[in-house]
């Protein structure tokens, strides 16, 4: 053939348009398919399923996880900062002097039925308290149980010169309700 040259099994030669052409091996050496079966064949695509079912389970167990714990924290949190709250509300109108609506807010009915309103003014005015008293608690324990809270609160009531000590017990569903008190100067 003209303008074609034979070296082993392979030929090169300018075919009509006039661009030169690999037909064979060259040198006379077997043709090798690529990785993939025939030259320019695209690999088989790699089925993935199993792959992303397990991710899917895995990602849906760490969201339950993390959704758990928040819902965890929340609870638990906003039932101690509820009882935080009312300890502190309490405190408060007892520094003040607001016995009426502290007896009247915040204490149980079956409390109310232990101790009278005059009895309890009584015993807050005997606690000398002025106007540099400041609570803090240093216990605070909170619990629920089938769907009842309830939160024990222990502190000091710092005054000038003076200490109180203060130990208040909360029960109810939602709307808590001191059950039990303790405000008795510090010996």
């Amino acid at each position: 053939m003209p303008g074609t040259r034979n070296y082993g099994t392979a030929q090169y030669g300018t075919p009509q348009g006039g661009h030169p052409q690999y037909q064979g091996s060259p040198y006379g050496a077997p043709a090798v398919p690529g990785p993939y079966g025939a030259h320019g064949q695209q690999p088989p695509a790699r089925n993935r399923r199993k792959l992303w079912i397990i991710l899917g389970i895995v990602g849906g167990v760490v969201l339950l996880a993390v959704v758990g714990v928040a819902l965890l924290v929340n609870l638990v949190g906003g039932a101690t900062a509820k009882a935080k709250g009312l300890a502190d509300d309490f405190t408060q109108l007892v520094i003040a002097g607001d016995t009426d609506a502290a007896y009247d807010d915040f204490l149980d009915p079956a409390l109310q039925d232990k101790l009278s309103k005059e009895e309890f003014a009584a015993g807050v005015q005997s606690l000398e308290r002025d106007g540099t008293c400041k609570p803090s608690y240093n216990d605070l324990k909170v619990s629920t149980e089938n769907g009842n809270n309830a939160a024990d609160v222990a502190g000091v009531i710092s005054c000038d010169g003076k200490e109180v000590d203060l130990a208040y017990r909360f029960d109810g569903n939602k709307d808590m309700k001191m059950i039990n008190i303790k405000l008795r100067p510090k010996a």
